[in-house]
């Protein structure tokens, strides 16, 4: 029996078919940012002030109705949240006494006519609404994690071909729908199906390029679609400059999932899964379609031999904290993947906050991001994983640390300081998935992923409710993250390094990565290539649901 890695060799690892299948998974990923970070630009702050009509039937002009019946600030500007309260009587001892109690706007706001309509002032996401942007994008990461748990295993039963398909279906209908929400809670609700079918995609995407493409090349072809996502956070920004109107950037930056139905005829299924599925000859059209595309050509008998793999039994979760390295390993990896979803989103979500140009600072965050991710692999290889995971979350952590420090005087330093701080943390994401496939064991490497990837989800949930946090004091939202991402860096250099270093994988010994001599993963030994072939095999991330 010839096994499927042994095949894809023959068929190619790395050539025209994959390239071309990276290529179609980089478009979705390219539309990702819109969804993710679109709705930083549909709720603006605007300026608003109490919507007054007790006023309005006295012969006054719009001004001195404003000056009567709404309180100004020290600086003179208007009160935002407060009006006066109103009276009965003559309107001459109100203009020459004026008034003094006052209360909670009672029948809305009023905001500049020439403005176009967003999400701020089509639900009045003002004052005491205020928090519910930052807490309907909260409920939009909940969508992810709940998504991961769904589609995670409805992608293992139906196939990744036809779960990516159904869910741009979901992502587009229910993007466009939330164009026409008639209220802020029918809009949350679609946003949270939105934010479910991402995640959907995220996990059908990964798992059918990591089957597809040679375990040497799956860094390289990770990072690509990662700088996809990168590019489509730059398209972001010139989106949202140009479409104003919330309805209309729903619109526009949904339908373009409706027009990748081209991919039923052109985005192929996982020959390995069809495999595990036992539809073999399936398997072999497909294998021949990509050794044909690469120019190669599978030998008739080795095709011949493919038959389903016996998969090794896997561990479970309490594997991961029976054995004292073991438990350390995973409550570090697990924290580092907190940290970097954490700190990205929690930069990322507040792009307005840094005194520059919101449009700009977008445009900026996302180029930043290409060189940074691709420099990943270089830098794993030349530094190794550890050097390189504590070096991007130390940079980052140091950058969110000072832009409590520089005063606000200086947008320019402070969003130079973000920005290095994204594009670092960027960094460690990609570098994230490289290292902790490699540092789990085998036998529980898919549960160790999982494990990591849900404690991600979680601190997605939570990063847009710290910007809540600087009511309580300016400094803290920044130097909570800077923190985070400090403290993560430091326990970095408690895990193994990896590189080049042979897998473990079982978890009853010691792990491998400390003792002698490193011994290389592509080597010829017999023991070295089984155990290559056994990270090919478990790392991907079909079963890793969270």
């Amino acid at each position: 029996m010839v096994e499927f890695g042994e095949i894809l060799k023959e068929a190619g690892e790395f050539g025209r078919f994959q390239i071309w299948l990276v290529f179609l998974i980089c478009i979705p990923n390219f539309l990702t940012p819109f969804h993710i970070f679109g709705q930083q630009f549909i709720t603006i702050e605007q300026p608003h002030y109490c919507k007054t009509s007790w006023l309005q039937d006295l012969n006054l002009t719009q001004e001195q109705q404003v000056n009567l019946t709404i309180p100004r600030k020290p600086d003179g500007s208007l009160e935002e949240c407060k009006m006066y309260t109103p009276v009965e009587g003559d309107l001459e001892p109100i203009l020459t006494q004026g008034l003094n109690a006052t209360e909670k706007c009672q029948s809305g706001w009023v905001y500049p006519e020439a403005q176009k309509p967003t999400l701020l002032t089509d639900f009045n996401l003002v004052c005491d609404q205020k928090d519910l942007n930052d807490i309907s994008q909260s409920i939009f990461m909940a969508g992810l994690l709940v998504g991961a748990v769904v589609f995670g295993p409805l992608s293992d039963r139906i196939g990744s071909r036809w779960s990516i398909l159904l869910q741009l279906l979901l992502m587009g209908s229910f993007g466009v729908g939330a164009g026409f929400a008639p209220n802020f809670i029918v809009y949350i609700v679609l946003r949270f199906v939105v934010g479910a079918a991402f995640a959907g995609i995220s996990i059908s995407m990964a798992a059918l390029s990591s089957e597809w493409v040679g375990a040497p090349f799956r860094p390289r072809a990770l990072v690509i679609t990662h700088c996809s996502n990168a590019v489509g956070q730059m398209a972001l920004a010139g989106l949202a400059y140009y479409v104003r109107d919330w309805k209309l950037y729903q619109i526009v930056g949904s339908v373009p999932a409706f027009a990748l139905f081209f991919y039923i005829w052109v985005l192929p299924n996982s020959a390995r899964w069809l495999v595990t599925k036992g539809k073999i000859e399936e398997a072999k059209k497909l294998l021949q379609k990509a050794a044909s595309i690469n120019r190669r050509t599978i030998p008739e008998e080795m095709l011949n031999q493919l038959a389903p793999e016996q998969k090794a039994k896997s561990g479970n979760v309490l594997d991961l904290f029976k054995m004292a390295h073991l438990r350390r390993m995973t409550l570090i990896m697990v924290w580092v993947w907190f940290a970097d979803s954490l700190v990205y989103y929690g930069v990322s979500l507040h792009v307005g906050d840094f005194g520059v140009d919101i449009y700009m600072t977008q445009l900026i965050f996302g180029a930043v991001e290409i060189p940074s991710r691709l420099s990943c692999i270089f830098l794993l290889q030349w530094l190794g994983r550890k050097k390189c995971q504590a070096a991007w979350l130390l940079l980052g952590g140091i950058m969110c640390l000072l832009i409590p420090v520089v005063p606000t005087d200086f947008p320019a330093i402070v969003t130079t300081l973000a920005v290095i701080g994204k594009s670092a943390l960027a960094a460690s994401f990609s570098t994230s998935y490289v290292f902790s496939s490699e540092v789990f064991p085998t036998v529980v490497r898919q549960t160790g992923l999982g494990l990591c990837s849900m404690a991600a989800r979680v601190a997605g949930i939570i990063s847009p409710l710290i910007g809540l946090l600087d009511k309580i004091h300016p400094a803290i939202p920044m130097s909570l993250l800077g923190a985070t991402a400090l403290l993560a860096g430091g326990l970095c250099f408690l895990l193994p390094e990896t590189r080049n270093k042979d897998l473990q994988d079982d978890t009853t010994a010691k792990s491998t990565f400390d003792m002698g001599p490193e011994k290389v993963a592509n080597g010829s030994s017999e023991k070295g290539q089984t155990e290559q072939k056994g990270d090919g095999q478990c790392a991907e991330s079909r079963s890793t649901y969270f």
